[in-house]
């Protein structure tokens, strides 16, 4: 990686999450003990962006937090200034509270969570769209933003920017972040979810009709699929790992991938990318901030698996 890093804006809402260790989930009304805790900043977007910085990318974070009286959101943004993201476009809203998530985590990875959002971060005001995107060569947005951030993803792509989604949860086909992005990134469950279709592929192949963007489907250790650009289905495998905590992998990645199409690579490379970054984290506790290197990112890259190559879909 050479030259000036590329900056990125991300766009979304922090969390502040704790995190339980358990064996299992317990069952309704009953109770269970937690074999660790851990008090961790997160959030979808949050999460993406700490991985990009790890990653060698300049990283600026724009969205709602809460009061300036509370903890939450100066615990959040203590941590943001240690991972050397640019925090100066976060906006303190009087009176609203930063999210928070409790998520327990058994032995194989999966994790289960509750979470509170305030209904009054979806009233902020971003910053001007002058000032957010100047030296701007890729934006990444979560899917729950449209309402506040539509127009300034909207006015990134007439800048020719290219605009990631990272959705989260099912989109309506009417969302407004389904014709503003240039990628979406979908899990298989949102992806099924979004087109009432019980398959990835042909999924995917229902949402492109509705918008010209970019679309694939993560779907863990079966690798992810994707569209490319003559329409056709094509997958790009998983690298292998014992998984220890999967929260916050499918926000690494979309990360990863963010930073090398900001670096000028394409789909390909930058999926492959994505899923090697996203493998380490989930071989390690701590969410978004268990994201990797650079370094150890290459070194995986260079020791794939035999079958770790994009090819054509067999379905």
């Amino acid at each position: 990686m050479a030259g000036i890093a590329p900056r990125i804006l991300c766009i979304g809402i922090p969390v502040r999450d704790l995190t339980f260790r358990v064996e299992a989930v317990p069952a309704r009304g009953s109770k269970a003990n937690a074999t660790h805790l851990a008090e961790i900043c997160g959030g979808n977007a949050l999460n993406a962006a700490i991985a990009m910085a790890r990653l060698g990318g300049r990283v600026a974070f724009a969205g709602p937090m809460g009061d300036a009286r509370e903890t939450s959101s100066g615990f959040i943004l203590e941590r943001m200034a240690k991972e050397g993201i640019d925090t100066s476009h976060v906006v303190r809203m009087p009176d609203v509270t930063t999210p928070v998530s409790a998520i327990m985590i058994e032995p194989s990875g999966e994790r289960t969570l509750t979470i509170y959002r305030d209904p009054g971060l979806w009233s902020v005001e971003l910053p001007d769209a002058d000032v957010l995107l100047a030296d701007c060569r890729a934006v990444l947005v979560e899917s729950r933003c449209a309402a506040f951030a539509t127009s300034l993803c909207t006015e990134a792509r007439r800048r020719g920017i290219p605009v990631v989604v990272g959705v989260d949860r099912a989109m309506s086909l009417q969302d407004s972040l389904l014709t503003a992005a240039s990628h979406l990134l979908f899990a298989s469950e949102q992806v099924q979810e979004s087109a009432g279709i019980a398959d990835d592929g042909e999924a995917l192949r229902h949402l492109a009709k509705l918008t010209p963007a970019f679309l694939a489907a993560t779907r863990g250790p079966l690798g992810t699929i994707w569209l490319n650009e003559t329409g056709e289905l094509e997958e790009t495998p998983a690298f292998p790992v014992q998984a220890v905590d999967t929260l916050g992998a499918g926000d690494v990645f979309h990360g990863a991938f963010t930073l090398r199409l900001a670096e000028g690579e394409g789909v390909r490379e930058a999926l492959r990318f994505a899923a090697a970054a996203a493998a380490l984290k989930c071989t390690r506790h701590g969410g978004g901030l268990a994201a990797p290197q650079r370094l150890e990112v290459e070194q995986l890259l260079h020791m794939p698996p035999a079958a770790a190559r994009s090819r054509p879909a067999r379905l």
